[in-house]
């Protein structure tokens, strides 16, 4: 069962307004000194703007959730975050604890090494696990394949896993790696997903700009911590 959003609108409408753009935008903060006082004005933000998310670290679920309860905005958290590098069993666990607390949509990074390695079996297993367990949920999985660490080959054999598993979206980075989210690599990842799984651009996305230049390639959902200043610079007051 697919529990992905429709396609967003076209830049052009959200160029003419800025409600559109925050509608896609998951708000994050994942800094490991991130204080409850910061976690505490994400949420306030995210309320008052009408962002679709918050994306924190797990220990910051039960707190998000208690603020945000009463409005729109879901709590969303990362696994295996930020290398992919904790075994299949650790992510599960803390995926089961995230749902748990009351994450609703949950951004795990894959095993790049594997993948490198050509462990297509565990990368599989990984997505197919985790996304299995979401759905029973009623939550979303998004695989973060860190686009900057990959060849054009690995991106496609990936994304080509993803699909055949059903995962809900496909992110480009953590933000935490040698390089973020590009154009080049939405719209290759979009075109091996096709229209049936989500695109989630993250990682240096600051402006306008580059919220727009994400959804012209094929995104569908962006991740950000300028999230303010962006829809600002789109006309929000």
């Amino acid at each position: 069962m697919s529990h992905v959003i429709a396609l967003n609108p076209s830049a052009e409408a959200i160029r003419n307004d800025w409600r559109l753009a925050a509608k896609i935008i998951d708000h994050t903060l994942l800094k490991p000194e991130a204080t409850r006082e910061q976690v505490s004005r994400l949420c306030h933000e995210a309320a008052q703007y009408n962002f679709h998310a918050v994306m924190v670290n797990p220990s910051n679920i039960a707190q998000c959730k208690a603020e945000l309860r009463g409005t729109r905005v879901v709590v969303g958290t990362v696994i295996g975050f930020p290398l992919g590098a904790s075994t299949s069993t650790a992510k599960l666990a803390e995926a089961s604890d995230s749902l748990r607390l009351g994450a609703s949509e949950l951004d795990m990074v894959i095993n790049v090494g594997a993948l490198k390695s050509r462990d297509r079996d565990l990368v599989r297993m990984e997505m197919h696990t985790l996304v299995d367990l979401c759905h029973r949920s009623s939550a979303l999985l998004k695989v973060i394949i860190e686009t900057a660490l990959l060849t054009t080959e690995e991106k496609i054999l990936v994304c080509q896993l993803a699909a055949a598993v059903k995962v809900d979206f496909v992110k480009t980075s953590t933000g935490f790696s040698s390089g973020g989210a590009n154009p080049a690599d939405v719209s290759l990842i979009r075109g091996v997903v096709g229209d049936k799984i989500g695109v989630k651009a993250s990682g240096g996305i600051r402006t306008a700009a580059d919220l727009l230049a994400m959804v012209d390639a094929g995104a569908n959902r962006v991740g950000a911590s300028a999230s303010v200043s962006i829809v600002k610079e789109l006309g929000a007051t």
